[in-house]
């Protein structure tokens, strides 16, 4: 029981199916009299709540700021606050755009080599001597025997393209 509402209904259903007073079933439940006796005069916004849902309705990219831009233009004029709280109760949101396009469907494996030759693999290894002298190896394989075709190595090691 966290909403109000709620407390007042489970003061109500305790009142009906224990028939005990309301003053009893408030001790019980340890909610306080005047919450239960509360009414609300809260205003009827349904006018303002339909020219609400008319702005978002032509305007789908529009949020509630923009809305109170747009109401305050046709001499509806309220607190942003009150604004958003009816655009949250109203299930209004600008939905969200959709991210980057993926490759649709799956992707075909590579085709594995049937023969000597065929395809190779070139992949560039770096270590360190113990002076500290960067060096880089590239390194040329057979992706079918998996032999080792060259190891090239230098220390100041460019790709020229």
């Amino acid at each position: 029981m966290v909403t109000p509402g709620a407390r007042r209904d489970a003061v109500a259903h305790v009142c009906k199916e224990h028939d005990v007073s309301q003053r009893r079933a408030c001790a019980i439940l340890s909610v306080d009299r005047s919450s239960v006796r509360y009414c609300s005069v809260r205003p009827n916004d349904a006018s303002i709540r339909e020219a609400m849902r008319q702005v978002a309705s032509e305007r789908r990219r529009f949020g509630y700021r923009r809305i109170h831009v747009m109401l305050d233009r046709q001499g509806i004029v309220m607190n942003l606050k009150k604004l958003r709280r009816l655009y949250r109760e109203e299930k209004l949101a600008v939905r969200k755009r959709g991210g980057r396009k993926r490759a649709l469907g799956t992707r075909r494996p590579i085709a594995l080599p049937s023969r000597a030759n065929e395809r190779w693999s070139l992949d560039f290894v770096n270590d360190a001597s113990t002076d500290g002298r960067r060096f880089r190896v590239l390194a040329v394989v057979d992706d079918f025997t998996r032999e080792c075709l060259a190891l090239v190595a230098d220390t100041p090691f460019r790709v020229c393209v």
